[in-house]
Parts: C-alpha cells; sequence; structure tokens
C-alpha cells in the first residue's frame, strides 16, 4: 500500500501546486489543502456543511459517489459543475494518487 499520494491542486489564480499527502491519517483533499496553507477556509471542518472547499476534479478517478449531504451542499453552492466536488468529503486514499482538483471561486 503506498504511504504517501501525489495530488495537484489547482488554485484560483491557476497556479499548480503539487501536494504530498499520507493515506494512513484519515484526511480528505480539504485537509491536505489546508496542511499546505492554500486558500481553503474548510469553515464547517468537514462536515458537508459550507462548501468552503468546492473543487473541480479534472482527473478521471473513479470518486465515491457524493453523499446526499455533500449533493445538498453543492445545490447551494456558486458555480456547481458537472465535476464539482466537496474536498471535505473526498478522503485521501491510494486510488487517489495523481488527482487532479481545482479550487472553486468562493461566491458570485
Amino acid at each position: 500500500m503506498k504511504e504517501i499520494i501525489n495530488i495537484t491542486v489547482i488554485d484560483r489564480e491557476d497556479v499548480k501546486h503539487e501536494l504530498e499527502a499520507p493515506t494512513d491519517m484519515a484526511m480528505n483533499v480539504m485537509e491536505a489543502c489546508k496542511a499546505y496553507e492554500l486558500p481553503v477556509q474548510g469553515t464547517c471542518g468537514g462536515m458537508a456543511l459550507c462548501a468552503s472547499c468546492h473543487c473541480y476534479v479534472l482527473t478521471d478517478h473513479e470518486l465515491p459517489e457524493p453523499s446526499e449531504s455533500e449533493e445538498d451542499m453543492l445545490d447551494q453552492a456558486f458555480f456547481v459543475e458537472d465535476n464539482s466536488r466537496l474536498g471535505c468529503q473526498l478522503r485521501i486514499t491510494e486510488e487517489l494518487d495523481g488527482l487532479v482538483v481545482k479550487l472553486a471561486e468562493e461566491s458570485e
């Protein structure tokens, strides 16, 4: 099992950030972004209640289906696309190695 995976996060200024994330700490994409001090608020602490970690998945990784609470939150978020997900709901696992996400704009 891979202990560290690589994730690319494109910030709101289109700058690419290469992140290394551990698979053995039950982290999610939002927490990895915060650990690298990227501009993700994560106001609700990862409970799918605020959409401040809204991102677009740019790779074709097979991801778990969004939960009902994630879908409800995305229904209220700005700039939602077909590839929108909440970073707090994407657990860092070996299967996410090579994932590329772009941070969504924060509000209108």
